[in-house]
């Protein structure tokens, strides 16, 4: 994870917001006598908030882990990606 202070964040603004979106890796801006924050694509927080919200569903953990456990088992069934949605 990248870090800068808020001085240089403030004075590159348009290259870390950039280099942001373009790598998808979080940047850590210290501010002097506050606290830092992070600074994260859209895509990252969609990810992180879409994680959250199937994490957060028991039911949906279980089919997961109940995938996982069919997948293990050999009991896994190859799916053509091409016809998936046909």
């Amino acid at each position: 994870m990248r870090t800068t202070n808020y001085t240089d964040f403030r004075k590159n603004l348009r290259s870390h917001l950039d280099s942001v979106t373009d790598d998808c890796e979080p940047l850590v801006v210290s501010r002097q006598g506050h606290g830092s924050v992070v600074v994260i694509s859209l895509e990252s927080y969609n990810n992180l908030t879409e994680t959250e919200y199937i994490m957060s569903s028991p039911e949906m953990m279980e089919v997961i882990r109940e995938g996982r456990r069919q997948m293990a088992a050999g009991e896994g069934e190859t799916v053509d990606l091409d016809n998936l949605w046909k």
